[in-house]
């Protein structure tokens, strides 16, 4: 995956340290006579050399300048290792919880357009950068889009009913229909009924918005990529006073429904990984959540 060089290096303000050309991973640049240079073709756009150079010399042309929020302040400072609060970023991280109750107030679509630029944060795989946001910026955008996912199961579910096309999806597409028809046939007919005499939401549970996370499939590692980038807009949104939750069901659907695909004007080249449910939350708790015990491995014949 080539990327173009739109790396600047100003020659009189480089003092020739070298510390620019240590930290690309792209052997993009290179000394000459005492100078940091532009050599190479290839460049990963990671902004290495722009963030380590002390004399602010260097300039890659492809990043958005500058990085700015209209709910935050930015500090461009660099956050040396181990100088953070680690309690209070484990206590970020466990307090954030998956909500399903929210109130009726709707988001500020800045407010989302930051939860988006947040997300580019993340890493990604050989830094593509090639995730993609839809958001739907209001309550009545998320209900029209659960209407079309609700037609998806209630269709999906006729079909699992019938036994005798859960015998043909067990011999020819590997039970994937029966795997759904025992484990999630019930819930989703209760929801999908809930939705339809009383317009209860089960399955957004009433959110505000939604943001649509995805990846260009040209990326090295697109999912990946997408759900790296869909936590630090949950971590985020916490932070800046919202509840989130992320809606599986929603991606399923937009992965196999064609029409939904369209109604979202998702383009070919492109694969939704994660649908995240936002909303101003109204329930409260008293405690950060607790964790299933978990024992890493450590595999032995390394150790010989």
């Amino acid at each position: 995956m080539q990327k173009s060089v739109t790396t600047f290096i100003d020659p009189d303000s480089c003092i020739g340290c070298g510390l620019c050309v240590e930290v690309c991973p792209a052997k993009t640049l290179s000394m000459q006579d005492g100078k940091a240079l532009v050599t190479g073709s290839y460049s990963m756009g990671c902004g290495h050399c722009e963030a380590v150079c002390p004399v602010d010399a260097i300039r890659v042309e492809a990043l958005e300048h500058p990085f700015t929020l209209s709910s935050a302040a930015v500090d461009d400072r660099w956050l040396p290792h181990g100088e953070y609060d680690t309690a209070q970023l484990v206590r970020l991280m466990r307090s954030r919880r998956s909500c399903r109750n929210y109130t009726d107030r709707e988001i500020d679509r800045k407010l989302l357009e930051d939860l988006v630029k947040i997300g580019t944060t993340a890493p990604s795989g050989t830094n593509s950068q090639l995730w993609t946001f839809t958001i739907l910026a209001s309550r009545r955008e998320v209900v029209v889009l659960g209407n079309h996912i609700a037609r998806f199961f209630d269709k999906l579910n006729r079909m699992a009913e019938k036994s005798w096309f859960r015998l043909l999806s067990k011999y020819f597409g590997g039970d994937t229909l029966g795997k759904y028809y025992r484990r999630y046939y019930e819930t989703v007919s209760e929801g999908l009924l809930l939705w339809k005499q009383g317009g209860k939401d089960t399955l957004f549970h009433g959110a505000a918005a939604a943001i649509l996370v995805g990846g260009k499939k040209a990326a090295s590692s697109p999912l990946e990529d997408g759900i790296l980038a869909s936590q630090n807009i949950m971590l985020a949104a916490h932070s800046l006073g919202l509840g989130t939750c992320m809606i599986g069901f929603a991606v399923e659907a937009i992965k196999r429904d064609k029409n939904i695909v369209k109604l979202l004007d998702i383009p070919d080249d492109e694969s939704i990984f994660a649908v995240i449910a936002l909303g101003y939350p109204a329930e409260q708790y008293e405690k950060a959540t607790y964790r299933k015990k978990i024992k890493p491995r450590y595999p032995t014949l390394l150790r010989k």
